[in-house]
């Protein structure tokens, strides 16, 4: 029987739901909540009740399905990934064939807006990036030790329609003048769903993925476009040297101290990925609800 665990039932897993549950025999959801277990079992998968901060939980996991598709994030402090841990300890007693990690570009940390290709070491500057990276080495090395063909999808900025920065535009947070700004990497929700049932046949053991789109553009500018179509108006521009002083939020910040631009052939070429979105431009709506 071919079966399907999904670890972090949030809105990628929804979206690649319809599909995957047409391509396997049975797909199991990890979820914590009644709430959750209702959202997946409507879509037709099958809830498992269970949290990756609790050991306790995860014991009916081991030997549940054939291939694990792991998007549930680290938790939110530290540089460890912990809950990875916990989930490679459960399946251990029954090793999958397969499985698939959903991490980020923010491995890569600051890269001066070079090119990135997934040779590239990695070089995270936040504990939010080093916590992914854990998680990636750990399970990694956890599937060359049982035998289960572990691939790892780094993930940049994920929108779609429901997931635009609409929030920040309305209050006018500003954003970096031209000169100063960082390239910005994205990819479409619905095109990410795509990548995951794609490497979950595809992806080579050991094998990573630039998971983005063909997008090269600045932050700056992605904010306007969304503006633009949403009948926002477009946010303020200020200095780095004012953004470090406190003009934009710790948070926000924080993304605009790392500048890359993905390099997305490898997932095109093993994968065989055709992106319904090939760039922002496509992927945000015409008409956007300001």
């Amino acid at each position: 029987m071919n079966r399907l665990l999904i670890v972090g039932c949030g809105d990628i897993a929804q979206r690649a739901l319809p599909c995957l549950v047409r391509e396997y025999d049975r797909v199991f959801g990890l979820v914590r909540t009644a709430a959750q277990a209702e959202s997946i079992a409507a879509l037709g998968a099958m809830p498992l009740l269970g949290d990756l901060d609790d050991p306790a939980t995860l014991a009916s996991l081991a030997g549940v399905a054939d291939r694990v598709l792991h998007l549930a994030p680290p938790p939110e402090t530290g540089e460890k990934d912990t809950r990875s841990a916990n989930l490679a300890a459960a399946l251990a007693r029954r090793p999958p064939e397969r499985l698939v990690y959903i991490s980020t570009s923010g491995v890569y940390g600051d890269c001066g807006g070079a090119w990135v290709d997934e040779d590239r070491a990695p070089a995270p500057q936040t504990q939010r990036g080093a916590r992914r990276l854990d998680a990636e080495r750990l399970l990694q090395a956890w599937g060359g030790q049982h035998g289960t063909a572990v691939a790892v999808l780094r993930v940049p900025g994920i929108y779609a329609s429901d997931r635009l920065p609409l929030a920040q535009l309305r209050r006018a947070a500003p954003v970096l003048c031209a000169e100063d700004d960082v390239y910005t990497n994205h990819i479409h929700a619905d095109d990410l769903a795509d990548i995951c049932a794609l490497a979950l046949e595809r992806a080579a053991a050991g094998s990573v993925y630039n998971a983005s789109d063909d997008s090269e553009m600045k932050m700056g500018d992605y904010f306007d476009l969304v503006a633009d179509r949403a009948g926002l108006q477009r946010p303020p521009r200020v200095t780095r040297a004012a953004a470090e002083a406190g003009a934009i939020s710790a948070g926000l910040l924080s993304f605009m101290r790392e500048s890359r631009r993905l390099v997305n052939a490898r997932m095109k070429s093993e994968l065989g990925v055709q992106l319904r979105y090939p760039s922002v431009r496509e992927g945000v709506p015409v008409t956007v609800a300001g």
